[in-house]
């Protein structure tokens, strides 16, 4: 069997990955968190 992904889940690398700033920091990750506007997602991204 396959290893899970994000199996090291600690805050910061949670965040690291998909936290708000690390989505505003690549193109790809701004189109991601204006698709979740689009769809309206009261949650654009992990926060905790």
């Amino acid at each position: 069997m396959t290893k899970r992904t994000l199996s090291n889940k600690t805050r910061s690398s949670v965040l690291k990955v998909s936290g708000f700033r690390a989505r505003m920091a690549t193109a790809q990750g701004r189109k991601v968190l204006r698709n979740r506007r689009k769809k309206g997602r009261k949650k654009l991204a992990i926060s905790h």
